[in-house]
C-alpha cells in the first residue's frame, strides 16, 4: 500500500484518453493561515495515475463517498493493492521515497476523498509537550483500510469548516490538528503514550484576562498558541480546559463573539458592512455574509435594515 498519498493533486495525470476529467477541488484550507495542518477535499475521477515525491509530513485520507481499488508501489518496488470503500480510511506517515500510483472506481458513484496534511513538525511539538518520550521514536504506523470514529468525526468536521469559510480563522484548524496529532500519537505509535492530563483548570481572574484579551483582539486572526501564552499553557491543554470552563472550544467562543460584534455594529452604527466585518475578526463582506446566512439565517445588510431583529445565535 502507499506510504504517502498525495495531499494535492499535482502530478495527477488521466489514465487514458477516455478517462474521466482530473480531480476537482471542492475544498481547501490553503488560503486561511492554518498552522501544522492542510486539509483539501476532491471531487476524483474514477481513474486516475500519480507519481511524486515523499515527504517528511504524514497524511490522513478518508473516502468520504464512493469506493476504488488502488495500486500503489515505490518507484521501481513492486505493486500492491486494496479496495477502499465509504468511510474508510487511510494513515500514511512521512516518507523519503518516491512513489506512484493508480486506482480504478469500483462502482458510478461519485468519488469524494479528504486528505489531510500533518507538518512533522506538529508531531514532534506535540510529542514534546505531552509525553516523555523522544519524539524521533515516536513514528506513526501506517493503516490502511480502517475505521476510527474520533478520526472521521474530526476530519468530517473540518470539511464543514471549510465550506463555512472558516469563520473562526486559525483557531480551528489548529485546535483539529492538536486533536489529531495527540490521538495518532496515542493510537497510532509502536510505543504506548501516556500524556500528562492537567486536572487544575482556570482561575477566574485568568478567565477574565482571557476574554478581554480576546475582544480586544476580536479583529485579529488569533491563533491557539497566542490564547494559550495567556494563561501560560500548552495549546493542547488550553484548548481542553476551556472547553472544560466554559462549555465551549475556543473557536466556537471566538467564533460567536464576532458574530455578537457584528451585530452590535450593524445595530448601533451605519459604518459600511465590509468595515463591519473587519472589526468583527471577518476576512471581508463576503464571509460576514456567509457566517450570517449560516448562523442567523438572513444576510448581514437585512440585519441592519430590520434593526428590531434579535436573532438568537
Amino acid at each position: 500500500m502507499p506510504e504517502k498519498l498525495p495531499i494535492s493533486q499535482e502530478g495527477a495525470t488521466k489514465a487514458s484518453d477516455n478517462a474521466p476529467p482530473l480531480p476537482k477541488l471542492l475544498a481547501s484550507s490553503q488560503e486561511l493561515g492554518w498552522e501544522g495542518i492542510a486539509v483539501q477535499a476532491y471531487h476524483e475521477p474514477a481513474e486516475l495515475e500519480w507519481s511524486g515525491p515523499g515527504s517528511p509530513d504524514s497524511s490522513l485520507i478518508l473516502v468520504a463517498r464512493g469506493s476504488l481499488h488502488m495500486e500503489h508501489r515505490p518507484v521501481n518496488g513492486s505493486w500492491s493493492g486494496k479496495s477502499f470503500y465509504q468511510g474508510d480510511l487511510l494513515l500514511q506517515p512521512g516518507v523519503t521515497t518516491a512513489s506512484e500510483l493508480h486506482w480504478k472506481g469500483l462502482s458510478s458513484e461519485p468519488l469524494h476523498l479528504l486528505y489531510i496534511h500533518l507538518s512533522q513538525e506538529l508531531l514532534s511539538r506535540t510529542a514534546q509537550e505531552l509525553t516523555k518520550h523522544d519524539p524521533a521514536r515516536l513514528d506513526l504506523i501506517g493503516h490502511a483500510g480502517f475505521h476510527d470514529p474520533l478520526l472521521s468525526q474530526l476530519a468530517l468536521a473540518l470539511w464543514r469548516e471549510l465550506e463555512q469559510s472558516a469563520p473562526a480563522g486559525k483557531l480551528y484548524g489548529q485546535a483539529a490538528a492538536q486533536m489529531l496529532a495527540v490521538h495518532l500519537l496515542r493510537h497510532y505509535t509502536a510505543f504506548s503514550i501516556d500524556i500528562q492530563e492537567r486536572s487544575q483548570g482556570f482561575t477566574p481572574r485568568q478567565m477574565n484576562h482571557l476574554v478581554d484579551f480576546i475582544l480586544a483582539h476580536l479583529s485579529e486572526n488569533l491563533s491557539l498558541e497566542t490564547l494559550a501564552q495567556q494563561v501560560g499553557f500548552s495549546p493542547y491543554h488550553f484548548a481542553r480546559l476551556f472547553q472544560e470552563t466554559t462549555g465551549k472550544s475556543p473557536h466556537q467562543f471566538v467564533k460567536q463573539q464576532r458574530i455578537e460584534r457584528a451585530k452590535k455594529l450593524l445595530r448601533e452604527t451605519d459604518v459600511p458592512l465590509a468595515q463591519v466585518a473587519l472589526e468583527s475578526g471577518f476576512s471581508n463582506q463576503s464571509h460576514l455574509t456567509r457566517v450570517f446566512k449560516h448562523h442567523l439565517n438572513l444576510t448581514p445588510r437585512v440585519y441592519r435594515h430590520d434593526r428590531s431583529i434579535s436573532a438568537p445565535f
